[in-house]
């Protein structure tokens, strides 16, 4: 066990920083419980880790708006604990510069007013974002949060740790060689499709090769990982927003966050890519972190149709 004391240098809300590691309420990989603790479960270049991490109580009056917030303590097991710890502050977001921010339409503003204790995280982890993102290709997030629970739990670790105190199903997911050896059949099972698991396998045997790009500047490590067949920009960018903490890798290429974008900035709800990236311009540098508020605004155009039915292929 080794433990670590990270103190923010301003507003910070850990829980809400750290949620866009998770895959669901139900993701093996990511717990947060609610005494407000956050465990982690991580495959780091030094072997597998678990983390736990507890913020204490704000000053009074302060934390989550303009005041000092309380401290992180940071509890960690495994063969890569010294890893994880070693890169605490940069994990909850001490290299991310949220004053170079400045919002331009009122909703956005008022999101950013009531949430400036959000932090962009970097886990510095490439793999550990790249997989689940290429299992979100195409389908819906629910689809895709089942199966990687089901590979997690199917293929994955149990979280390093003591019994009683690391929480029951916490699983480090699968090295390259557990990756590489998930038989056709169990792919099936997971709901994930041929194409989808051939990129995965690709990006896999390239692993050592993709883990570069969590040092590389953005267009760099864009260009690193759509080398893959199979990676796209829309991939790469929910890969490099977790593990680089960019607050520029705008997703473009989304079903959804086109119309959001149009919808919370211009009242408009057939907004393609190229609108909302005319929309975000202002933002240049930080569209990452705009499009992020706007998700958190919570503002969509009114439905035209009921929700589609998706089938599962896990049941065919």
């Amino acid at each position: 066990m080794a433990e670590r004391t990270w103190r923010p240098d301003g507003p910070y809300d850990m829980r809400r920083s750290l949620e866009v590691m998770g895959r669901g309420a139900r993701d093996p990989a990511l717990m947060a419980l609610r005494d407000g603790t956050v465990w982690r479960a991580s495959r780091t270049p030094e072997g597998p880790a678990s983390v736990r991490l507890r913020q204490t109580p704000a000053p009074a009056g302060a934390g989550r708006g303009d005041g000092p917030a309380g401290e992180v303590v940071a509890t960690a097991w495994g063969p890569g604990a010294e890893w994880l710890l070693r890169r605490l502050p940069e994990l909850l977001g001490a290299g991310d510069r949220p004053d170079d921010f400045v919002p331009r339409h009122a909703p956005v503003a008022d999101v950013w007013r009531r949430h400036r204790g959000v932090r962009l995280i970097r886990t510095g982890l490439v793999m550990e974002s790249l997989i689940p993102s290429v299992l979100e290709q195409k389908i819906t997030v629910e689809e895709a949060f089942r199966s990687w629970r089901r590979l997690l739990l199917r293929f994955g670790e149990p979280a390093p740790g003591p019994a009683g105190v690391v929480p029951e199903g916490l699983r480090v997911m699968p090295d390259r060689r557990t990756w590489s050896l998930i038989p056709s059949w169990e792919w099936h099972r997971a709901g994930v499709d041929a194409k989808r698991s051939a990129t995965i396998l690709r990006a896999v045997r390239l692993a050592p090769r993709l883990e570069e790009a969590g040092a590389m500047p953005l267009d760099l490590a864009i260009r690193r990982l759509c080398a893959v067949p199979g990676v796209g920009p829309w991939t790469a960018a929910e890969t490099l927003q977790r593990s680089n903490g960019e607050p520029d890798a705008v997703t473009v290429g989304d079903l959804h966050l086109p119309s959001q974008v149009g919808w919370t900035l211009a009242g408009e709800r057939e907004a393609d890519d190229a609108r909302m990236l005319a929309l975000l311009e202002p933002y240049a540098g930080q569209r990452y972190r705009a499009t992020r508020l706007i998700r958190m605004a919570g503002r969509r155009p009114p439905r035209r149709e009921p929700r589609r039915r998706h089938w599962d292929i896990a049941r065919l």
